[in-house]
């Protein structure tokens, strides 16, 4: 009985993450949302907007950087049980992203461009295929491990977790992050690209790149030269040319993102 409220607590936190990221959807696209990147706010002068867009965008991502990072994690389950480590961090990065959507300033001029017409609708696509490719890179590693809920699921009816595998399903064979290619394709994948959105996808995109540097740190430490060999063979963001199946890596690890 003392997993249940550990189970509940993992179901609350996945249904949190899951309302927070279809906010973000229409957060970054401008859609079916009263406010946005670039709707909403009130009236603040550039500098103001500005400045705390940009305190947004650094709280959002010393979060995540450091509350995923494997000695942090060694550290907070001192206090916080093991099983809900990684809800906890779900939760903490869904009320960051909350925040972050609730105070952003949007900036509409200058526009850095604008485009209409077929290549606009073109645009949009990108916008849909990025989702698409984060929402799918999640359910090829491990979704529900991804958002703690396996975990808690586990201790509730006693079963043990799974063995973490060195593995690398589909789109991994191709990319090591192909999660973050499809964020990266949202942010950037706009007809109109106003001052505000300019620093919403610069900022975003710093934190992949950031994030990426650590995350690959702790994997190399986990796998050593299974994921050093990986890592030679199989393009970051984008495919590399002219590598076949053969010399890509043949694992990934089911914890990532932290």
């Amino acid at each position: 009985m003392r997993a249940l409220p550990s189970f509940l607590y993992g179901v609350a936190a996945y249904l949190l993450s899951m309302a927070s990221l279809t906010w973000f959807i229409g957060f970054s696209g401008n859609l079916l949302v009263p406010r946005s990147v670039d709707v909403g706010g009130s009236g603040a002068s550039l500098a103001r907007a500005l400045a705390t867009d940009v305190l947004l965008l650094l709280l959002f991502g010393l979060q995540h950087s450091v509350m995923a990072r494997r000695g942090f994690k060694r550290w907070w389950t001192g206090f916080v049980p093991a099983v809900v480590e990684r809800s906890t961090y779900i939760v903490a990065s869904s009320l960051a992203l909350v925040v972050l959507m609730a105070f952003w300033l949007p900036v509409i001029a200058p526009v850095a461009w604008r485009i209409d017409g077929p290549v606009a609708a073109l645009l949009w696509g990108g916008f849909g295929l990025g989702w698409g490719i984060v929402v799918l890179s999640t359910f090829l590693l491990d979704h529900f491990e991804l958002f703690g809920l396996r975990q808690v699921f586990s201790a509730w009816t006693g079963r043990p977790m799974p063995a973490v595998e060195f593995r690398t399903p589909l789109l991994y064979r191709h990319v090591r992050h192909p999660l973050y290619t499809g964020f990266l394709l949202t942010f950037w994948s706009v007809p109109v690209m106003t001052l505000g959105r300019l620093v919403f996808a610069l900022g975003f995109s710093a934190y992949i790149l950031v994030g990426i540097a650590f995350e690959e740190r702790d994997l190399l430490a986990q796998f050593g030269e299974r994921y050093r060999a990986y890592r030679r063979q199989v393009g970051m963001l984008l495919p590399r040319v002219g590598a076949s199946d053969r010399e890509r890596g043949r694992g990934r690890s089911d914890n990532d993102l932290g």
